[in-house]
């Protein structure tokens, strides 16, 4: 389905619990090592964010359109938004024979699994949902309502997070640090290259 190369690595765990920060690091740290999958979504741009830098953005009916002629390895909607993998968005990092990371919700995972990528799947954890819906609050991008969508489906992703078989690893983010050590020290002896820039770290 989608061109052999190194095996992806799959980062997911509710907004507001650091994953993305823990990815900024690793790619900014392995830059020839990682490629970032650009995902597709039909959310507006939020200040600062580019076109096929943040995410390819697009409108639901393109999208739509797109799915229905298999051109996406998962997508789901979130707060009323569709996100979503294209197959040529990994197709473009393997071919350089980067590890492909994917920055995607539970949704996307289930279906992630159900295909040959055989990714390494990590979840990220929050310290609590207090500390989550601090986080969330803090940020200031959106209303009350969205915010308690947001908080709703955190605690559904933790507990899906948390089911054994459903991860590889769980990492706990109550210390940036330490979550990214842990994340490095799985990476480094799950690759599957013989690498001794990344071996011997």
């Amino acid at each position: 389905m989608v061109q052999k190369g190194p095996r992806p690595l799959v980062l997911c765990g509710p907004s507001g619990s650091g994953k993305s920060t823990l990815l900024k690091r690793l790619l900014k740290e392995f830059p020839d090592k990682f490629g970032f999958s650009v995902s597709h979504t039909t959310r507006g741009p939020r200040s600062g964010e580019k076109n096929g830098v943040h995410y390819h953005f697009t409108t639901k009916p393109e999208m739509t359109a797109a799915i229905e002629r298999g051109e996406f390895i998962e997508n789901a909607t979130f707060s009323g938004n569709m996100y979503g993998t294209s197959k040529q968005a990994v197709a473009d990092v393997r071919r350089t024979g980067k590890i492909c990371v994917l920055d995607i919700e539970i949704e996307g995972v289930k279906q992630v699994k159900t295909t040959d990528l055989n990714p390494l799947l990590v979840f990220v954890m929050p310290p609590s949902i207090q500390e989550l819906e601090r986080r969330l609050r803090a940020r200031n991008t959106e209303h009350e309502d969205a915010l308690k969508k947001r908080l709703e489906t955190a605690i559904r992703e933790i507990e899906f997070g948390q089911q054994p078989g459903n991860f590889h690893i769980v990492i706990l983010n109550d210390n940036l640090d330490k979550a990214y050590a842990e994340l490095r020290e799985f990476i480094t002896q799950n690759v599957e290259d013989n690498d001794q820039e990344f071996r011997g770290l």
